[in-house]
């Protein structure tokens, strides 16, 4: 009953790591009006599934991290009823945030869950050195590292795209429009003249219908638009396949414990879960990340992408435990900024959900364990 209570509830949190998770790799398309929700999904979920698919042959590390190993011992990281209470921790507080828009990390859920676990199951046996040094040292320096580096790299990227003749214009409509009669009162309080001339035409200047800021300029035969939307994709999609090669591991790894399933048919259940989650239940998210943290354009968008998909590969090839949203919301964040439109009540409150993570995920896996373990 344990082992399918601990599948149950490893996939409830690979299905709330989805809604939570898998629109933040496609946020910047849907936020610069580049895709329609529909299609920026769409993306998510397919580079997403591949991703986690292949986690199976690229991320033993973060597998063993998240089984507990190392935090405490074996013998109690091995034990369905502590895994179970960690999926229950977690994946309770990864589905509230969802329900509620915020865009939360699954990473620093499952830590939270780990430790408050881990602290009623093993006490003393805790070792929260390793817990500092192994998960939360990343967890803090990956939003400030991304938010450093995307304002930096955005210029730079700008200015290489100037050099090859690649620039954003502004585009000004001009044309006819048809001025209003002037009405006229007079200062008794009987008089009211109206002019009598007819509706004049007149000149009008702004922007109409798809008259909007583009990027001009051609790369061999390929118009700069053309090419910043493609690169923007190609990012996105880049993001996504990083998330789930980053998120899905730290999943499995509650699975792979218990020795409830082997890795490739956990990994491929795991997956499925996720994508489901994100289909059907990522909506509240996606318009916090996309719509609410800050405007953006194109290149913006392509910057901060860029830099994610960057660090989130690079934290999976070493086995860090790096959360996908904090980097995402660091990149864009950055960009924010640096151009002053970035939103500080959005912010403020995305962080105050980061530092409630840990310790509701903490006093749910520990409450969980405690039930189980009276009535076991």
């Amino acid at each position: 009953m344990l082992t399918v209570l601990l599948l149950l509830a490893t996939l409830f949190v690979a299905y709330s790591n989805g809604a939570n998770d898998n629109f933040k790799g496609v946020a910047t398309l849907y936020g610069s009006d580049t895709a329609t929700y529909s299609a920026a999904l769409a993306l998510a979920t397919a580079a997403t599934f591949a991703g986690a698919v292949c986690s199976a042959w690229f991320a033993d590390t973060l597998v063993q991290a998240f089984s507990g190993k190392g935090l405490v011992p074996d013998s109690v990281a091995q034990s369905r009823d502590f895994l179970l209470s960690v999926a229950a921790g977690a994946g309770a507080t990864v589905y509230l945030a969802s329900l509620l828009g915020f865009p939360i990390s699954t990473t620093h859920a499952l830590i939270g869950a780990l430790a408050g676990t881990g602290w009623v199951a093993a006490g003393p046996q805790l070792n929260l050195a390793h817990l500092g040094v192994a998960f939360l040292t990343p967890l803090v320096i990956g939003p400030l590292l991304a938010g450093m580096l995307t304002v930096p790299f955005y210029r730079t990227l700008r200015g290489f795209a100037e050099t090859l003749g690649i620039r954003r214009e502004s585009c000004v409509c001009a044309g006819p429009a048809q001025l209003e009669p002037i009405r006229l009162r007079g200062a008794g309080a009987r008089s009211l003249a109206v002019a009598a001339a007819p509706p004049a035409p007149g000149f009008t200047v702004g922007t109409v219908g798809e008259c909007q800021s583009r990027y001009g300029g051609t790369l061999l035969g390929v118009s700069g638009q053309s090419l910043v939307d493609s690169l923007h994709y190609l990012s996105a999609g880049a993001v996504s396949f990083a998330r789930g090669l980053n998120d899905t591991p730290k999943i499995v790894g509650l699975m792979l414990a218990a020795q409830a399933l082997e890795v490739r048919m956990s990994v491929l259940g795991v997956a499925t879960a996720m994508a489901l989650g994100g289909l059907l239940g990522a909506r509240k998210v996606a318009l916090t990340m996309s719509k609410k943290i800050t405007p953006m354009n194109d290149g913006q968008a392509l910057a901060a992408n860029l830099v994610t998909a960057f660090l989130v590969i690079i934290a999976s090839r070493l086995g860090l435990p790096l959360s996908t949203t904090h980097v995402s919301v660091g990149a864009i964040s950055g960009i924010g900024i640096a151009n002053g439109s970035a939103h500080a009540r959005v912010i403020k409150g995305i962080v105050a959900s980061w530092v409630l993570t840990l310790p509701m995920a903490a006093a749910a896996g520990a409450l969980t364990y405690t039930l189980l373990d009276a009535h076991l």
